[in-house]
């Protein structure tokens, strides 16, 4: 048996801080603004961040942190968080980014079983960190994500980070790491049973920057600005915080105000060209550009994602206001990318009503994303934009088990998602529902999502939710249960209304008539 010829390159480990070292190195002036909690506008360099990040590293082993030890944080989008982002997986701690949005005892059980060594907040957070501290006793500190000026007053004793940090000197070398050492701890929001931890490494971080930035993903380069909405608390911003670096692009953080008129005129004040969030953020924004009747001057393109892009959503962005709207999928199990809507050269010369149908979709792998959809047997289905199935997934940045959980929800090798699905010749995805909300009415799945989506194409409706109720005959029936009506707009059931897309009204779109579960959809 003859020995495999080994390749004679450099083995230099993908590793979180090099992504740093790399920016401060590289593109040492480019700016990274925040908004902070105290009111003002900050502004630093990537040169600052990992001197500062440097010392932060320092203070957290002063404290004792050891390699392997859990650091969480409770805190916005800003500077300071960054920095925790870095001067904790630096040395081979761990950061753990906590959801303030979750219920106290959700936040208190994740503490738990993290086994959080110190938590850092932003000082937004005081309540509730008074109320978690006695529920938590195994944390040895708490950090306020402020200097002694700022502290606020509280019951539970803290510690200032400006002190911290500016009691060391940044001289600091970062440690070898192995890549496959952990990084970060994300836990998914707990819909069913308690919350559950997807622990990534260094190695999953860094391939999932490079895969995030790639032309045919958020495309980021040094000639972007980017503000990320999408919380630094959630799956780590989408991977921004580790992209943007990479590739050297300006950082614009916006702290804790994020409605639609904050958010407006710091993207304008900053120039910025990028950015991403949820459909409920754009909602927000969308309302205010209408009211107050202003337009982005710099703004080219957004991602948008962890909830389907409503089709109005996409038009209005990309028909009114110039803007591109990549939408996308993922999940914190997957780090958590793992499709973006892109045409290639071949698509992008269809009619356009044809492109927006896959731009509606959630589209295309990346490459290091494998997927399929499979059937109630198991089997694997068809890639023709008909078959649905429940859909799963495999690569280098998606989960094997969960934190401190020796079964693994692996079916072998792949990933159950949750999700169900189709995909279509073109390879591009399209999430109908999750497997536990997807309505099946007489032998047919219907997507509630598809039904939400009608709904919001009405031009007087902001939002709408569908569920299902049960029917004597078809076992289930779509219901739209609720529909938010736009400001100063009052939609009726039956009232027509002519969508870019397709003519209809509610209840015609919404009511399948006929024998068939799935007419009218």
């Amino acid at each position: 048996m003859t020995m495999p010829l080994l390749g004679q390159m450099m083995d230099v480990p993908l590793t979180v801080p090099s992504l740093l070292a790399h920016a401060a190195r590289h593109f040492g002036s480019t700016e990274i603004v925040s908004r902070r909690i105290e009111g003002d506008i900050h502004r630093y360099t990537y040169r600052d961040c990992e001197r500062r990040a440097k010392q932060l590293a320092q203070a957290l082993i002063v404290l004792g942190v050891h390699s392997g030890e859990r650091v969480a944080t409770l805190a916005w989008n800003g500077y300071r968080h960054l920095e925790t982002y870095y001067g904790t997986t630096g040395f081979g701690a761990v950061c753990h980014t906590i959801n303030p949005r979750l219920f106290p005892d959700q936040i208190a059980y994740i503490i738990n079983h993290a086994d959080d060594a110190y938590v850092l907040f932003d000082t937004t957070f005081a309540p509730l960190v008074d109320g978690l501290a006695p529920q938590c006793p195994k944390v040895r500190g708490w950090i306020a994500l402020a200097d002694e000026a700022h502290l606020p007053a509280m019951k539970t004793p803290v510690l200032s980070y400006e002190t911290l940090v500016n009691a060391q000197d940044g001289n600091f070398e970062w440690p070898p790491i192995d890549e496959r050492q952990a990084s970060y701890l994300c836990y998914t929001s707990g819909t069913t049973g308690s919350p559950k931890g997807a622990l990534y490494s260094h190695r999953s971080t860094v391939l999932h920057a490079f895969g995030a930035s790639l032309p045919d993903a958020m495309s980021l380069s040094a000639r972007d600005s980017v503000l990320p909405v999408v919380p630094m608390f959630h799956v780590n911003a989408w991977g921004i915080p580790h992209a943007a670096p990479l590739t050297g692009a300006k950082l614009v953080f916006p702290g804790k105000d994020l409605d639609g008129k904050s958010l407006f005129e710091l993207m304008e004040r900053e120039r910025v060209t990028y950015s991403a969030g949820v459909p409920t953020v754009w909602l927000g924004l969308l309302n205010y550009l209408r009211e107050a009747g202003v337009r982005f001057s710099s703004l080219e393109r957004t991602v948008i994602g962890g909830s389907a892009c409503p089709p109005a959503m996409l038009r209005t962005f990309e028909d009114d206001y110039g803007i591109q709207v990549i939408h996308a999928w993922g999940m914190t199990e997957m780090s958590p990318l793992g499709t973006l809507a892109k045409l290639t050269w071949e698509q992008s010369q269809r009619p356009l009503a044809e492109q927006r149908k896959l731009l509606e979709k959630q589209g295309h792998a990346l490459y290091g994303v494998d997927m399929k959809i499979v059937g109630e047997d198991g089997t694997e289905l068809p890639w023709d934009g008909v078959a649905f199935g429940d859909l799963y997934v495999r690569g280098p940045w998606v989960i094997d088990r969960y934190f401190r959980k020796d079964d693994s929800p692996l079916v072998d090798g792949w990933f159950p998602t949750g999700d169900v699905a189709t995909i279509d010749r073109d390879g591009f995805l399209q999430i109908t529902d999750r497997s536990k909300d997807v309505i099946k009415s007489g032998g047919e799945w219907i997507s509630s999502i598809d039904v939400e989506n009608v709904a919001i194409a009405h031009p007087a409706v902001a939002e709408a939710a569908c569920i299902a109720c049960a029917h004597p005959k078809w076992t289930e029936r779509p219901l739209l249960a609720e529909a938010v009506s736009k400001p100063g707009r009052s939609p009726t059931l039956n009232q027509p209304f002519s969508a870019r897309g397709g003519d209809g009204s509610i209840r015609r779109r919404c009511e399948p008539q006929s024998g068939n579960a799935a007419a009218g959809m």
